[in-house]
């Protein structure tokens, strides 16, 4: 049995395509790499062990993929899908439907959370716990390896059960989670799985030769009687799981039962717990074993049907105290599900006499949207069991400051076992850094006999997030299922980090210390913040630097550092033998990058090469020298709510804040990012006043509203600082007497070079001159931030002044700005333009999507205010309601501007009749001046109401006299699949809603799979051996309608027509 390195995703859907015939897909975040890898296996014709190549079909939905399964189960195939979160909750109806049939299928979920105050990305079990009741029997794996093996066991139980399993493991702390594991081959699957109940399952067919009905519509007279017959699938389910585990073991040698324990054989405190959990669990059990204590843990693997008689058996008889704790959170029940299931069963025991007592029962919530747990997390729940009046409901890993439910952790204790190796590297998002070490695992994987463990942690920000990496390396399997607390090897890849956190604080004593930065090596411990210079001293470490830019750039590999770092690492760390470690690395880059040709490998290995010879080692002085600090994250006269959540947020410690920092609700205030700076650029584009040709088109292309184009009055320059750059009259006739500028918001630019590429002036005799060039940030960026600053203070001209032509319109103050889209995002500008027209009277319905993570991902906000706090109102409801969501907006704000009509009517006669008429007619939405006269008879009216009996009703609701503009923003993955019924239904109502398709031809979003929208041919996820339909015409179907106005447009095909 041969060990790979892989994470739980492909561990998965290697079994899962092995074992199937069909496999109907729709991507999700963190499920998409299973239907990726099937979609990939499928083009290259990899058969499943029939000696069939399985059809792997993307649908427009979850609730489609969830159709196509039930469809050909019904067939007779063996079928899988894979899913998560609001994925699965699409598939309910069709769940029950396959439960209810008894057909055989098991579908793997990454478990991750379901969307309530607010979407999250991250790990929990509240989307499998909402499917409990739909008849599939759940299984849950802890590990990659669990994983793997649970996969095989779900697709042979099902078949010889007949009912279908849902088969899930935690979604990124396993399902991205990089282990060596032993790979099942094709011989042990067979042998695992019945044939005879595989041809059972096929005879069951539909099939008009021997035709049956199913699905049928039952009375009261049948239906129920017919819902208990199945009884006897489910009482006999958990044997025939427990007799597959024995021979799986007998095959493998890997045993598990229905419910493991682990643990001293007279335990006095248990935990039962599912998912990665119980594996930091399961540590913390062995390092309080090893100091006498008496403690075990049982891990659930069937949690349903939940098997009363093997969770007996599983629990020692001498437990006086039981905690359960749950990955998820049902707000108002009297327990979370796995805790209301174990003290009914221990209940029922004691009912029937199983057990003469009941021990003490309390039960946990831990880990929502991936919080950590630690073994100090797990020790504080044993603890709690000794306590001599337990809570019995409680929280781990938060600071619950409203309902005191936290429980206090000793943060200084820890359960990992020595002899492990620990690295952490920061990296920025697109920088390569996460690409490099999952690399740097499957090489240490495959040439040593170590265990190994690869977990990266992002953000929801794009390309230029901070990534995370946390490698470990140990003689025995490692159950740390948390994040590294002490590395003795840490990485910074962008020295912007040493400003923006506290990156040394992993470090342990005498850590060495890799740091990629431009300054000269000479330079580097007086250009230090304070701060670092002092840890670095306190814990003994060692401190080498790059400058893996200049050699990345040198080699032709662009901002790709990773190649670089991942050699210096090798190079430091001792992990491997340099030249075997650069061996395989090569040997790495060439099964990469060979098929884009050999002069990519070229580069890449004369990169490997040259790494070490620019490595340099810093001498540690004995004292801090250093009179820079690192600066605050917001600046003093950030408002409050900024200085108290988001500043903490933004330095990494958002785990500090209490649940009385949260708004309950999920409503946070907008026009935050301008507080970020994260100052990632290397290159910012500097403007030469002499050859600008005032065109506007750098602000109108930047991804980022970081290019800001301004006319002012030339008095408002007067106290202008020596760096910030103007020229007195613009070109065009409608501005005449106003200054113009053109200002970088250094610290907010991204470095993208766009506004370059575009520019249109040109120095004659200086070809490669322009009005706008990249030059290095370090040289600029104080200068720029003296500039920027003062330009912010310049007052904006009156709206009405601006003219509403190409060059014109950029003009106008943006009310998105900063965002986390990827440098040269192609969507942004086109949000950012929305808001330059209508912003102050903006109500957006936004699609999940791209669109949705950098325009509303905590910590901070893009969608900003004007001088009068008018700025976009931005909702974000689903991925495949945003149409009917946007419809629903419009609705209320309709029903609104209704009740201040019949109000205003109601007090027409006590109110000024040129007031009342200035009020009830009509308001150009395109005239700036009308809605600016509207405003202000708004604020006349409200001024009168206040002496009028009854006027406060009316004066609450008057806004809603000023109309809104009403838009619906997506991806092509959601008008063109997903949410086309919607869409398609809402622009049939005729209603009055604007949609904003931000079509880019695939799912952006999770990670560039096809989508309806992508052309003929192309080759993208999903779609491996390339598209085989043609792009749909969204806008051809609009116009079928007769009432909708389309326009396709492409601002930099066509700016005017944009």
């Amino acid at each position: 049995m041969a060990l790979v390195t892989v994470d739980a995703n492909e561990a998965v859907a290697s079994v899962a395509y092995r074992l199937s015939e069909v496999v109907a897909i729709y991507p999700i975040t963190p499920a998409s790499p299973m239907g990726e890898h099937a979609d990939e296996w499928s083009a290259r014709q990899r058969p499943n062990l029939w000696g069939t190549v399985p059809q792997v079909v993307e649908m427009q939905s979850e609730a489609g993929a969830a159709g196509a399964v039930h469809g050909a189960l019904q067939g007779g195939a063996l079928v899988t899908t894979f899913t998560a979160s609001q994925g699965l909750l699409l598939m309910l109806p069709n769940l029950y439907k396959i439960a209810g049939e008894l057909t055989a299928c098991c579908i793997h979920v990454a478990a991750r959370s379901i969307a309530t105050h607010a979407l999250s990305i991250f790990g929990d079990h509240s989307d499998v716990m909402a499917a409990r009741a739909t008849g599939w029997a759940l299984l849950a794996s802890g590990s990659p390896q669990e994983a793997h093996d649970l996969a095989a066991i779900g697709h042979a139980a099902t078949l010889a059960t007949r009912i279908p399993f849902l088969h899930f493991f935690d979604g990124f702390r396993t399902s991205h989670e990089l282990q060596k594991i032993g790979s099942l081959d094709d011989n042990t699957l067979t042998a695992l799985v019945d044939a005879e109940a595989v041809e059972a399952h096929r005879t069951r067919a539909m099939n008009p030769e021997r035709p049956v009905a199913r699905g049928t519509s039952q009375n009261p007279d049948a239906f129920f009687q017919g819902r208990e017959a199945t009884n006897p699938f489910y009482d006999r389910c958990p044997d025939v799981v427990a007799d597959t585990m024995r021979h799986f073991a007998a095959l493998t040698g890997r045993r598990y039962q229905l419910f493991d324990y682990v643990g001293h054989p007279e335990a006095e405190r248990v935990l039962v717990m599912m998912g990665s959990g119980a594996e930091c669990a399961h540590e913390t059990v062995d390092a309080l074993l090893a100091r006498g204590e008496r403690v075990g843990l049982v891990k659930v693997r069937l949690y349903r049907p939940f098997a009363m008689g093997a969770f007996h058996a599983a629990l020692p008889a001498s437990v006086r105290s039981l905690a359960v704790l749950d990955r998820t959170k049902e707000p108002g029940a009297t327990g979370e599900p796995l805790l209301l299931d174990v003290t009914a069963a221990l209940a029922h025991a004691v009912t029937t006499g199983t057990r003469a007592a009941l021990p003490r029962i309390i039960g946990g919530r831990y880990g929502l949207g991936s919080k950590e747990l630690t073994p100090a997390m797990v020790k504080a729940a044993f603890d709690e069991l000794d306590a001599e009046r337990p809570r019995t409901r409680f929280t781990l890993g938060i600071n619950d400051d409203v309902t005191g439910l936290s429980l206090p952790v000793d943060e200084e204790f820890g359960a990992e076992p020595p002899g492990v190796s620990r690295a952490v590297f920061y990296g920025l998002g697109s920088d390569g850094t996460v690409s490099a070490n999952k690399a740097t695992i499957k090489i240490i994987g495959d040439a040593t006999a170590q265990a190994c463990q690869g977990y990266f942690v992002y953000d929801s920000k794009k390309a230029g997030s901070t990534t995370v990496s946390h490698l470990r390396f140990g003689p025995a399997p490692i159950r740390s299922t948390y994040q590294i607390r002490r590395a003795g090897f840490l990485a910074v890849h962008d020295p912007g980090f040493l400003d923006r956190f506290d990156v040394l604080d992993r470090a342990e004593q005498g850590a060495t210390v890799l740091l990629n930065t431009t300054v000269p090596p000479e330079q580097v411990w007086a250009g230090l913040p304070r701060e670092v210079q002092q840890t670095l001293l306190q814990r003994d470490c060692r401190l080498f630097v790059i400058d893996a830019y200049r050699l990345a750039d040198e080699h032709g590999l662009g901002r790709r550092i990773n190649t670089v770092m991942q050699a210096c690492f090798f190079a430091l760390s001792n992990v491997l033998p340099v030249d075997e470690a650069f061996t395989r690395m090569k040997q790495a880059v060439t099964a990469t990058w060979g098929r884009r040709g050999s002069e990519i490998v070229r580069r890449n290995t004369a990169a490997i090469d040259a790494a070490v010879a620019a490595l340099h080692q810093i001498p540690i002085p004995d004292t801090v020298d250093a009179t820079k600090t690192r600066p605050p994250a917001v600046p003093a006269d950030a408002p409050d709510f900024v200085q108290r959540v988001t500043r903490l947020l933004l330095e990494g410690h958002g785990d500090r804040l209490p649940v009385s920092a949260f708004p309950p609700d999920g409503t946070w205030p907008t026009g935050t990012s301008k507080f970020e700076k994260r100052a990632i650029a290397l290159d910012l584009p500097i403007w030469e006043p002499d050859l600008c040709v005032q065109c506007n088109r750098c602000s109108m292309i930047c991804p980022h509203t970081a290019i800001r184009t301004k006319v002012f009055q030339p008095d408002d320059a007067a106290a202008a600082p020596a760096t910030f750059r103007s020229v007195p009259e613009g070109f065009t006739p409608e501005l005449e007497g106003l200054a113009f500028t053109v200002q970088v918001a250094p610290d907010d630019c991204t470095g993208c070079g766009l506004c370059v590429e575009v520019c249109p002036g040109k120095d004659r005799t200086q070809p490669r001159r322009k009005a706008l060039n990249l030059q290095p940030a370090a040289e600029h960026r104080t200068s720029e931030r003296e500039a920027f600053d003062f330009y912010q203070q310049i007052p904006d001209v009156s709206r009405t002044r601006i003219p509403r032509t190409r060059s014109g319109i950029a003009l106008l103050e943006p009310l998105f700005e900063f965002c986390g889209a990827c440098a040269g995002c192609g969507e942004t500008p086109y949000l950012r333009l929305l808001t330059q027209l209508v912003g102050d009277r903006l109500l957006i319905a936004n699609a999940t999507g791209c669109s949705s993570i950098y325009g509303g991902n905590l910590p901070t906000s893009p969608y900003t205010t004007d001088a009068d706090g008018r700025g976009p109102a931005w909702n974000n409801s689903l991925f495949e309601d945003n149409a009917e969501f946007g419809l629903g907006l419009r609705l209320g704000a309709d029903t609104l501007a209704r009740r201040a009509h019949a109000l205003l009517e109601r007090l027409a006669g006590q109110l000024p009749a040129d007031l009342v008429r200035e009020l009830t007619g009509p308001c150009p939405t395109g005239d700036d001046a009308a809605i600016g006269a509207r405003r202000a008879a708004v604020t006349r009216l409200r001024a009168l109401l206040a002496d009028i009996d009854g006027g406060d009703r009316l004066a609450r609701c008057a806004d809603a006299l000023v109309p809104r503009s009403v838009w619906l923003v997506g991806g092509d993955g959601w008008a063109y699949d997903i949410g086309y019924g919607g869409l398609d239904h809402v622009l049939a109502s005729g209603r009055n809603v604007n949609v904003l398709v931000l079509d880019t031809e695939v799912y952006s979003n999770t990670g560039g799979q096809q989508s309806k929208a992508t052309p003929l041919g192309a080759v993208a996820k999903f779609a491996s051996a390339g598209k085989e339909t043609s792009k749909k015409d969204l806008g051809l179907l609009a116009m079928s309608y007769g009432h909708v106005y389309v326009a396709s447009i492409a601002m930099q095909s066509h700016t005017p027509q944009t």
